[in-house]
């Protein structure tokens, strides 16, 4: 718990809120809500408790805090001047409050666990962080989180291009294959009309070879017409008396005649036959050259295709390592953000060094001056030895005693107790004597005097070595 300051969190209710550490004066006690300084309240009689005059909202952050002056002192000793219990309290109280609040300030920072040496940030937040700027600076949420998404969006990015990239080159490859499939289909049909080409020129050759037989069959009828045509005027002129043999000679003839016609127009039939075939041949020729050319064609577009799936497999591998080097972009950032952590460890160490010392000054303080107390004590506050030069102001006497290292002592300016004049065998005044109308009584005498002065009536039996006419000894002497 802190000696100086406490803490609350405002309901929207309460405005009494307790005091609960001592003060020297209430000029000395800052009130503040998030952070900012407020004069809107009042102390109770007591001086223990403050009223706002409107309660604090929901969730503001109350401090009430004692400041005690740390620019000057309180209490400035003067030589020869009365030293009082309120100023020798005014001045350690000072003090007494002030390492207080130092010890208290190098507390309420971010201090190294006792339990695993690690630095412990006792459940709060680290806020108001610049952007980091260089490699080991820490980063902070909002940072970390827009650098992570830029990455994330970056690498989901390149992970869907990979994958339109990968869907297109296997899509290129079934083209390819398509392609090739139908090259092979054009060689084929290219290969089959060749073949048909080759029969219809066969077929060609066979019907020219009928038409030339055709017409040598067509001459022989029409020679054999004549020959029979011959014989009939023979045997008519030979034979007139057969009319009827010479009538069945020529129709005979007839017939041979319209045979001889019939075969002859078979043969132009044929050799018309064989024109057509042989132009059927050539067209067959022609549409396997194109077939064939097709196939060429086919078989460039699916080498082309290929190329295409390569290009779109090196893309993917490419997206692939772009999406490696932004893992290694996060990984870099989590130890920027490690290396950060590392430093506010080094600050804290520093601070809770700095809290040590406060420690060991306000430690040191306490085990010399011990404060007010009734009677002398036996050990310092801390239930140690006394050890010489320790104070303490006596509240029965009300005097300020020092221990010698064996025993207390009245502090005087010399170190030594001295309760009265009587006790000093060697007395000196550091200026003149004011008696304020008083006497110098005594028993004693005086035996030697060099000054200027008045005597009183004094019996004159103490007196020696004195003119009995003091009245007329223009330079009376004293002989001691």
């Amino acid at each position: 718990m802190a000696n100086s300051f406490v803490r609350y969190t405002g309901n929207g209710n309460t405005t009494a809120y307790s005091v609960p550490f001592s003060y020297r004066a209430q000029e000395d006690v800052t009130v503040t809500l998030n952070g900012v300084a407020t004069t809107a309240f009042t102390f109770n009689g007591a001086g223990t408790q403050i009223t706002f005059t409107t309660a604090p909202a929901l969730d503001v952050a109350i401090e009430i805090r004692r400041t005690t002056s740390q620019g000057t002192k309180l209490v400035d000793y003067a030589s020869g001047s009365v030293l009082t219990e309120s100023d020798l309290d005014t001045d350690s109280d000072q003090a007494f409050f002030m390492s207080q609040e130092a010890i208290d300030d190098a507390s309420d920072v971010i201090k190294l666990s006792n339990v695993n040496f690690q630095w412990d940030g006792q459940n709060k937040r680290l806020t108001n962080i610049a952007d980091p700027t260089s490699a080991q600076d820490a980063a902070t949420k909002n940072w970390s989180e827009t650098a992570m998404s830029s990455q994330l969006a970056q690498a989901t990015t390149q992970a869907t291009n990979a994958a339109t990239s990968a869907t297109n080159a296997s899509t290129s490859a079934t083209n390819a294959s398509t392609s090739e499939t139908n090259a092979a289909s054009s060689a084929t049909a290219a290969a089959t009309s060749a073949t048909a080409a080759a029969a219809s020129e066969t077929a060609s050759g066979t019907s020219e070879t009928n038409a030339g037989t055709s017409a040598t069959q067509a001459g022989t009828s029409a020679t054999a017409a004549a020959n029979s045509a011959s014989a009939a005027a023979t045997s008519a002129t030979n034979a007139a008396s057969s009319e009827s043999s010479v009538a069945t000679n020529a129709t005979n003839a007839a017939a041979s005649a319209s045979a001889a016609a019939t075969s002859a127009s078979n043969a132009s039939t044929s050799e018309t036959n064989a024109g057509t075939s042989e132009t059927n041949a050539g067209t067959s020729a022609t549409n396997a050259a194109s077939s064939a050319t097709a196939a060429a064609s086919s078989a460039s577009a699916a080498s082309t295709s290929e190329t295409n799936a390569a290009s779109s497999a090196s893309a993917a591998s490419t997206s692939a390592t772009n999406a490696g080097t932004s893992e290694t972009n996060a990984a870099t950032s989590a130890t920027n953000a490690g290396t950060s952590e590392t430093n506010a460890a080094t600050s804290a160490t520093a601070a809770q060094t700095a809290q040590a010392a406060a420690e060991a000054a306000a430690d040191n303080f306490d085990d010399t001056y011990l404060g007010a107390k009734a009677s002398d004590p036996t050990v310092d506050n801390d239930g140690d030895a006394l050890t010489a030069g320790d104070l303490y102001f006596n509240t029965t006497t009300n005097k300020m005693k020092v221990y010698t290292g064996s025993a207390w002592l009245d502090a005087t300016a010399s170190g030594t107790e001295i309760s009265n004049v009587v006790e000093d065998t060697t007395p000196q005044l550091g200026g003149n004597l004011d008696l304020n109308g008083n006497d110098i009584t005594g028993t004693g005498a005086i035996p030697a005097a060099n000054l200027t002065g008045t005597l009183p009536a004094i019996n004159g039996a103490n007196l020696t070595g004195i003119s009995t006419d003091l009245v007329g000894d223009t330079s009376p002497q004293l002989g001691g």
